[in-house]
């Protein structure tokens, strides 16, 4: 049997839906789950798993996704320097399709004659670097806590090796302070979390600890049919037990402690910073500026980036989507204006967002 399909198995599949219906059964109330990773949100919708769920149980989608919490003067700033004479902007593809103010993208700019280079990793810009020292080659840095340490590790590389015309952008932003504004969001009612694989192959279970401390249950889950289906069962029995508590179900990738030589890498590399969310507004710490050490690697201090009167289009609903207060149909531009072949936001844009999921699923 192939990996996947141990992990897409129909028996399987079928034992682990009768036991959430069974743990449902003994749950007092309606039970609402958020999964805050955008690969959750993709698979939920790809295996169609809300639609086999009970009605006691639902699932809402929260700020997972890197490209889609990235704010308008994120991009803005990003375009701008993408125009800079003699600069070379690089970035992961999705990137280039997130729209600025008044739907000004990456894409565009490069049709207009900016340098913008797709890359599919930090690596490769440096490459991009080495190979045309006659230029600035700039990194446009967005992801979590799994993407940090890689450009962490390639901006120590660039120290070592006096590479000169190199510098990062760094959008970077880190979970738990988006997990306090979750937990502290009185309009939010959730019960539990999906909390992701990825991310927590890093963190490890302490970036949990405040979920049980406030009452929700937390389980750090997989992303096959099965995975999810079992995350779910278990989030469901700590609610039934009353004992709240961090689990892990992903085991085979994710432990307690996470990978603590990452982490000392983010921490030698970059300095907390407080970083603008999209639809969450700013949150002190959550970002990762580069430290003192690093800092000629910073964009900021080898180019006058002119600042952008930047303001979010009209009628679009990311932010309240991000934060699971609405559902994308709930927005007036969804399928509408707003496709995947013309995104006025960026949960349109990248497949880790949760109205590409909603249009290409629900």
């Amino acid at each position: 049997m192939k990996y996947s399909e141990e992990y897409r198995d129909p028996a399987l599949v079928e034992r682990l839906y009768a036991r959430i219906g069974d743990v449902a059964s003994d749950v007092d109330s309606p039970v609402t789950i958020m999964e805050i990773c955008g690969t959750h949100t993709h698979a939920i919708g790809r295996f169609g798993i809300k639609s086999r769920l009970p009605d006691t149980v639902r699932l809402i989608s929260g700020p997972g996704c890197p490209v889609c919490v990235t704010a308008v003067e994120d991009i803005d700033r990003s375009l701008s320097m993408a125009r800079l004479p003699g600069v070379v902007l690089t970035t992961f593809g999705d990137m280039v399709r997130v729209p600025g103010t008044d739907g000004d993208t990456l894409e565009r700019a490069r049709a207009q004659g900016a340098d913008v280079r797709v890359v599919a990793s930090v690596m490769d810009a440096l490459n991009i670097a080495k190979g045309d020292p006659e230029r600035e080659i700039v990194f446009l840095g967005i992801g979590f806590e799994t993407t940090a340490p890689t450009v962490a590790a390639t901006l120590r590389r660039c120290r070592e090796k006096g590479v000169e015309n190199f510098s990062v952008f760094s959008v970077h932003k880190v979970i738990p302070p988006a997990i306090q504004f979750l937990l502290d969001d009185p309009e939010l009612a959730v019960n539990g979390f999906l909390c992701p694989g990825h991310v927590s192959t890093i963190l490890g279970v302490d970036a949990y600890e405040l979920m049980p401390q406030r009452g929700r249950a937390a389980v750090i889950t997989g992303f096959e049919p099965t995975d999810i289906l079992e995350g779910i069962a278990m989030i469901l029995e700590q609610i039934t037990a009353g004992k709240m508590d961090v689990e892990i179900q992903y085991g085979r990738a994710v432990n307690r402690e996470g990978n603590p030589v990452a982490r000392r890498m983010m921490e030698e590399v970059f300095r907390p910073s407080s970083a603008r969310w999209r639809g969450l507004g700013d949150l002190p710490g959550s970002g990762l500026a580069l430290a003192d050490e690093y800092a000629h690697f910073d964009v900021f201090s080898r180019f006058d980036v002119p600042e952008v009167e930047s303001r979010e289009e009209a009628g679009c609903l990311c932010g309240a989507v991000l934060t699971g207060k609405k559902a994308p149909s709930a927005c007036p531009l969804f399928r509408t204006r707003c496709t995947p072949t013309n995104p006025i936001g960026p949960c349109m844009v990248s497949h880790e967002g949760t109205c590409s999921a909603y249009y290409r699923y629900y």
